[in-house]
């Protein structure tokens, strides 16, 4: 496949810990790999380039150091070892979302057979769904290689996207003025709730 990588080699002294909990917080989002002895990988590009120039500037800040390379694979299998860690971490971000999807086809489905349909139910659904997006965009956007992960990834929101449409249609549909009738899930005074302590 020959790929080029940039190969990112910090050193920050040993106290305080946050700064290297920010590289790894931040190597991650970038969709890094991590190596052996606090190395990390990415796959060549203009982004990614500037990305670990900016990285190097926070090190240096923080009274560290850093080393680049620009490296190619030396053989096949460590470049086949690579592309794999990279799609197994991806698939695992997938992964996760996927299951936050499936909470919230249920939540759907839920407040669907309770005819629960308030403005206030929607509106929250409708948060949940712009968080679901906003990690998909997050884990696309560290996924070079993209592939079948992505593609079911996919399909599951655009599954929760067509159940919430239906959802905005039927509150839509049934909106009144009949706060009681919405209320009705209402939990009440949380003293009156089992197991609760009261003050």
């Amino acid at each position: 496949m020959d790929y080029k990588w940039i190969v990112f080699c910090p050193q920050l002294p040993a106290t305080p810990s946050s700064p290297r909990v920010t590289i790894w917080r931040r190597m991650h989002s970038a969709g890094s790999l991590g190596l052996d002895n606090g190395l990390w990988l990415l796959p060549y590009s203009e982004h990614s380039t500037q990305f670990i120039e900016e990285m190097k500037a926070y090190v240096s800040n923080q009274g560290g150091s850093s080393k680049t390379f620009l490296a190619n694979s030396f053989d096949d299998d460590t470049e086949t070892t690579i592309i794999q860690r990279f799609l197994e971490d991806r698939a695992e971000e997938y992964a996760e979302l996927k299951e936050q999807c499936a909470d919230f086809l249920a939540e759907l489905d839920k407040e669907n057979q309770r005819q629960n349909f308030s403005f206030a139910e929607y509106e929250e659904n409708e948060e949940d769904l712009n968080k679901l997006e906003n990690w998909f965009n997050k884990i696309k956007q560290r996924d070079f290689l993209g592939g079948e992960y992505r593609l079911s990834a996919e399909e599951w929101l655009e599954k929760c996207r067509a159940q919430f449409q239906q959802f905005a249609t039927a509150v839509f549909m049934q909106e009144d003025q009949d706060h009681s009738k919405k209320m009705r899930f209402d939990p009440g005074n949380i003293n009156d709730y089992p197991g609760s302590s009261k003050i």
